[in-house]
């Protein structure tokens, strides 16, 4: 699998391109924004874009959802059905947050725990990881030991929880119960910030480390 970040919007984002080596295809993650700068992407590396999938619903990670299908016709998977509140207040939140003109939509396939979907040869499976969103889910390939955590888990700190619908207890049950069992080695990609293991959470976070529950 190969994986390109593109930082999107003035919230810096991590927005990404993932796709199939063998057969090209390819999928948005998270497009909060700057389309073009998606699409150009994708045209350089001669990609086959298919579908759009979403960590949750919040506006600088879905906001350009709506505008990208229109554009592409692409398919739109994620994020669980309990971020629909999240998707109807897209447009007012987008225009509260700075953001361009974002409309709803209707995702395709909403997403849950131990959902998998295909990319070419690729499979993606699928955690359902509440807290920072009551719909959060986050994507991971096993083969790569790559994951795509959205707003759960950053290098050295967690998602906030102060939003509509967070809990805390829910979000480090989520990451230490739904996450760190995939590895150590398992490589993540958070929605904001440098990527990180899940071994080095486990070691260091100053929020969700082993030495915090022993």
């Amino acid at each position: 699998m190969k994986l390109q970040v593109i930082p999107v919007t003035e919230y810096r984002q991590n927005c990404a391109v993932l796709w199939c080596e063998a057969t090209r295809e390819a999928a948005v993650v998270d497009p909060g924004g700057e389309i073009d700068k998606i699409l150009e992407l994708v045209a350089d590396e001669g990609l086959h874009l298919t579908r759009i999938l979403l960590t949750h619903a919040r506006a600088d990670h879905a906001a350009a959802t709506a505008a990208l299908v229109r554009r592409c016709r692409l398919q739109v998977a994620g994020p669980h059905p309990d971020d629909l509140f999240w998707i109807r207040r897209l447009p007012a939140d987008a225009a509260a947050m700075g953001l361009p003109v974002a409309d709803m939509f209707t995702p395709d396939r909403w997403l849950g725990q131990g959902d998998t979907l295909d990319l070419g040869e690729l499979t993606i499976e699928v955690r359902h990881c509440p807290g920072h969103t009551p719909g959060h889910v986050v994507f991971f390939n096993r083969a790569g030991r790559i994951a795509l955590v959205g707003d759960v888990l950053f290098k050295g700190s967690i998602g906030r929880t102060d939003l509509p619908g967070g809990d805390r207890a829910q979000l480090i049950r989520s990451i230490r119960e739904n996450l760190f069992p995939l590895g150590d080695d398992m490589r993540f990609l958070p929605g904001h910030g440098p990527m990180s293991t899940f071994g080095e959470e486990r070691r260091s976070n100053l929020f969700v480390a082993d030495r915090l529950f022993a």
